[in-house]
């Protein structure tokens, strides 16, 4: 079960009133939809962006008839978020969220290889009908290419040993399933590394998830955009869950003189949050307002 992080900060720094309009431009298994949802009534609407159709899907069917009357869905890419609140002519934006990760029934459910933890056909394709998938990454570019992307992406300091392994083991057979490229890392890297709190496949993982689907360049799309939709007084905020996007977030906030920085510090799950949902531990929180 998908357990939506942050949620009540989320709700004390968006402050969203009845009848106001909201973007969540990450929908997920729609936890922050519905929180945002039951605030704005009686008219206010939420324009709800997901890349995967499949969990767009899920909360059209899980939603009460009162909420699903007032979302507004788009199956896309939030990179292309005032083409989509144009589109569906979405104004008088209040807030905008944007939760970046993976949900829950994402890493459980969807059988597409984001977990290390299941033996799945390595797609890690948010939406199907994105050409590239994890398979060709690993199959066919190059070892220099893979390498650059586990350090820029993953931030993983044995990438050169994993993309000569990788480079070798595709030359007697394809890396196809999620425990081949799970063995391959741990026959890579050195057995103190295994013992580690993280799992030596953890970072590789994440690089080529997000190599797949574009998303650091898709934030960086998407940051100016969601400034430009708000309205004045209106906040954008977004939950981070690595490095490399945090510091996206924190210096487009720094640099943007239309925004004032609402968290001088990137505020994270309380002690009591964490225990009760692990993966909500490396969360981070940033807001800003459009003055």
């Amino acid at each position: 079960m998908h357990v939506p992080v942050l949620t009540q900060r989320i709700l004390e720094f968006l402050n969203p009133q009845p009848s106001q309009n909201f973007i969540d431009a990450t929908a997920g298994a729609g936890g922050h939809l519905k929180a945002i949802l039951e605030k704005t009534g009686p008219r206010g609407k939420v324009l709800a962006i997901d890349w995967d159709s499949d969990a767009l899907k899920r909360i059209q069917s899980d939603l009460s008839a009162d909420f699903k009357k007032r979302t507004v869905f788009a199956n896309d890419n939030f990179e292309h978020l005032r083409e989509i609140a144009k589109r569906e002519k979405f104004k008088r934006v209040q807030g905008i969220l944007f939760d970046i990760g993976l949900s829950s029934d994402q890493l459980e459910n969807s059988q597409r290889g984001f977990s290390f933890k299941k033996d799945e056909a390595l797609d890690m394709r948010f939406n199907l009908q994105h050409g590239l998938d994890a398979k060709k990454i690993l199959n066919f570019w190059s070892r220099q290419d893979i390498e650059k992307t586990l350090k820029e992406y993953g931030e993983e300091q044995f990438a050169p040993l994993i993309a000569k392994a990788i480079v070798q083991r595709r030359s007697e057979k394809a890396i196809i399933k999620t425990s081949d490229l799970v063995k391959i890392i741990e026959d890579a890297t050195p057995k103190w590394y295994h013992r580690k709190k993280l799992h030596p496949a953890t970072k590789t993982f994440q690089a080529l998830r997000i190599a797949v689907n574009h998303e650091l360049e898709a934030l960086q799309e998407a940051l100016p955009e969601a400034r430009d939709i708000l309205e004045k007084g209106g906040r954008v905020a977004v939950i981070s869950f690595h490095s490399l996007e945090d510091r996206i977030v924190k210096n487009f906030f720094k640099q943007d003189q239309a925004l004032r920085i609402i968290t001088k510090k990137p505020i994270i799950p309380s002690f009591q949050e964490q225990k009760l949902n692990p993966r909500s531990r490396s969360a981070k929180l940033r807001v800003a307002e459009k003055i």
